[in-house]
């Protein structure tokens, strides 16, 4: 049991969409399970077609079942939460359907309401609007944004000022589940808590730094969304530019949330502009063709059900830079891809080599440390150096090793990236968390890179299911000297 049950009303509208029943239910499972969530509190989930609750029941077990790993669903655990699951028929574009879900949330006035979106950000502001029409916002109510928000600068600030009709700025919880991953919060600490680290992490001792998100799936269904957003939007404009925030921000005065998230505007303001003349250069855009992955045929992108015209790019890299004093002539080289040959996402923080080279090493490179932060599939981080080969050779030859600081096998359960959100909403802590000023900071980066592609600066390169991005990528870092980590 946790220190405090928190007791609150979560309404979940999409709550039988596939986030809400993948992820949003398992974790909140856990939460209440573990005794962070109190017995008494519930969670609603909208739905639009009229569902009983029986049949929500029955729904919700058998997902929890597929998607909880293996001997974490317990019979004890289901019956104590299934008393807390309600659902509700809700049109999410008509005011007078709320109704229901009024009553609902009327038994318990006083109580703190977590109003979960995940939907589709065109409904953010009629929700939002049909709340406020009932008097269901309250002085202890929040609102989550699921990403997307917006496809450029000008559509967020209008989905944002939509949202902000209604609630104030400290009651909006923009998420981003990659903020949620124990790693990734372990960044903080490792550079804040460690003064091995301090005082290397700067330009002087720091040649560049890469941050890859690779999948090896496809589509899965989302053809208009991804038709709408692509490769860049979905994933570098927010997940990648958090973890790059996290990375270069400079120390913070406090773990307060707006102390940490004051550091990550400074770094998305001081990112370079891209002009129209970089944007060749510095970006890479691609689309994977038919190939193979797990020793099985995969269909390329316009087989898989998207208009033949297409010219939604698949993979999207990047060469940016951060103008301050900190990072001055350290490129950030990130890339993310759909169908390519694994699925991981990491960050590597490559040092320097060393000035002068005294070891022979029977003509074998002397590797630069590394710093090798795995956020998937697996959860770890490991610092790659240089020791002695064991031996009575003459000569002294090194080899590579990695220093492992991941977490033992034998430790407890590590909480999935969407529980610690979810506590931390309603704990009401907005730490990891983004604020509007950061979303907007971050389009002002994008927009012109997308400006740019849409208006046919910079082509679509092919590449194989299966494989690691088009070659344009690899030719885009080696340009600098240097290459794509490819060790997991």
């Amino acid at each position: 049991m946790s220190e405090t049950a928190n007791v609150c009303d979560i309404v979940i509208f999409g709550g039988h969409g596939d986030l809400s029943l993948r992820k949003l239910i398992p974790a909140l499972y856990h939460l209440c399970s573990d005794g962070y969530v109190a017995p008494t509190s519930r969670i609603i989930a909208t739905s639009r077609h009229e569902v009983s609750r029986e049949e929500h029941l029955a729904l919700v077990k058998e997902k929890l079942q597929l998607f909880l790993k293996e001997g974490c669903f317990e019979e004890a655990h289901w019956e104590s939460f299934a008393r807390q699951l309600e659902v509700v028929t809700v049109d999410l574009g008509v005011e007078e359907s709320y109704g229901a879900l009024a009553a609902m949330l009327g038994e318990q006035p006083d109580r703190d309401r977590v109003n979960y979106l995940s939907t589709a950000p065109t409904f953010f502001g009629p929700i939002c609007k049909a709340l406020n029409h009932w008097g269901l916002i309250t002085p202890v109510s929040r609102v989550v944004l699921e990403k997307p928000i917006g496809r450029d600068l000008a559509s967020s600030q209008e989905i944002n000022d939509e949202v902000a009709l209604y609630f104030e700025e400290q009651a909006i919880f923009r998420i981003d589940h990659y903020l949620g991953k124990d790693t990734v919060q372990n960044i903080l600490a490792l550079r804040f808590s460690n003064m091995l680290f301090m005082p290397l992490w700067n330009g002087q001792d720091i040649d560049h730094i890469q941050i890859t998100a690779a999948e090896s799936v496809g589509l899965e269904g989302r053809h208009s969304y991804y038709e709408d957003y692509g490769a860049f939007r979905d994933m570098i404009q927010n997940h990648l530019m958090q973890l790059l925030c996290l990375v270069a921000m400079e120390p913070p005065c406090s773990l307060e949330a707006d102390s940490i998230r004051d550091e990550k505007v400074k770094v998305l303001r001081s990112l370079r502009p891209f002009a129209s003349s970089d944007v060749s250069e510095k970006t890479v855009r691609g689309r994977y063709t038919a190939g193979i992955i797990n020793a099985e045929k995969v269909p390329g992108y316009l087989e898989e059900g998207v208009p033949p015209d297409s010219t939604t790019e698949t993979f999207a890299a990047v060469r940016a830079e951060v103008d301050n004093w900190r990072w001055q002539g350290v490129p950030f080289y990130l890339r993310t891809g759909k169908r390519m040959s694994k699925r991981y996402t990491e960050i590597v923080v490559q040092f320097k080599e060393v000035p002068y080279q005294i070891f022979a090493n029977k003509g074998r490179c002397i590797s630069p440390n590394r710093l090798v932060i795995m956020l998937q599939p697996e959860e770890s981080i490991k610092l790659k150096i240089m020791t002695k080969i064991p031996g009575l050779s003459e000569q002294m030859h090194l080899r590579e090793m990695a220093l492992d600081l991941n977490i033992p096998e034998n430790a407890p359960r590590t909480p999935e990236a969407y529980e610690r959100l979810l506590l931390d909403v309603i704990r009401n802590n907005a730490t990891l968390f983004m604020r509007r000023d950061e979303v907007e900071a971050a389009w002002r980066w994008a927009d012109p890179i997308l400006e740019e592609w849409e208006g046919g600066a910079v082509g679509l390169k092919s590449y194989a299911a299966g494989t690691d991005g088009p070659t344009a990528a690899i030719a885009m870092i080696e340009r600098d000297g240097r290459s794509w980590y490819e060790e997991h």
